[in-house]
């Protein structure tokens, strides 16, 4: 069985659900989707790392910096929390899949590689995220937001749970770990990681990362005919879990 882990934010609970959702609905039952949660990580022991809030932005006390969700750091735990076997796939929660995750699976079948995520080349135009959040530039942008674990490999299990609560957030996300951060990361086709705003429109996408936002944010609105198409399939996913009780969601700003 495939293993998919989401971050994990109370703060954007329903993007979670819906990704959870269109995993399992289009994916089967070949897949356990785990979500990491800060909370739950900590009562375990396994994630120990401090944090500061300051004018409601939290900050990192190992170097200082902010950064936006509870799951910024607590992603570079898979490897471990897989128990270094197998592979096993991460995702930001604000995305939104439309084709199998198997494939990605098979796609990622050389044993050859620690990782593979997409090689974006990509700089965010706004330096201020939909929630409030300062939104920050560095090397790799968005390379970590999507990441196919080769839990088993050598490099990968010099990602103990120490050093995730020790190391910066530049040194994990730039992945540190790897002796060469460019040959030793595989590639995965930039539509499992579709960026909005970024990639190109004529690229159908498999997976959509809302990076400016998202469906489940009220001052969003999707910028063009392709965001919008990818924005009214979330919604009518998030309808569904609403109509269920499993979320709470109005979409009639945006529709």
């Amino acid at each position: 069985m495939n293993t998919v882990y989401i971050g994990y934010d109370p703060k954007e609970d329903t993007a979670y659900e819906v990704l959870k959702f269109t995993i399992e609905r289009i994916s089967g039952k070949n897949i356990r989707v785990v979500p990491l949660r800060k909370d739950i990580l900590e009562h375990i022991g396994l994630y120990t790392r401090k944090s500061q809030l300051i004018h409601g932005q939290p900050y990192d006390v190992i170097d200082g910096k902010p950064f936006s969700t509870e799951f910024s750091f607590s992603r570079f735990l898979v490897p471990a929390l897989n128990m270094y076997e197998g592979k096993a796939l991460f995702m930001d929660s604000d995305m939104y899949l439309r084709a199998d995750v198997n494939e990605l699976f098979e796609l990622c079948d050389m044993d050859y590689y620690p990782v593979y995520c997409v090689h974006h080349k990509y700089e965010p135009e706004n330096k201020t995220k939909m929630d409030g959040k300062e939104q920050h530039t560095y090397p790799r942008k968005n390379w970590s937001s999507l990441m196919m674990f080769n839990c088993g490999h050598s490099e990968n299990k010099k990602l103990t749970p120490n050093v995730v609560n020790t190391q910066t957030g530049r040194w994990l996300h730039g992945f540190g770990w790897l002796p060469d951060k460019e040959a030793d990361i595989g590639r995965i086709p930039e539509e499992w990681n579709w960026l909005d705003g970024h990639s190109p429109v004529e690229l159908e996408a498999k997976n959509v990362h809302f990076t400016t936002g998202g469906p489940w944010f009220k001052a969003w609105n999707p910028r063009g005919d392709i965001e919008g198409k990818y924005a009214v399939e979330w919604c009518n996913d998030a309808d569904w879990l609403k109509m269920k009780g499993i979320i709470k969601f109005d979409k009639d700003y945006m529709i």
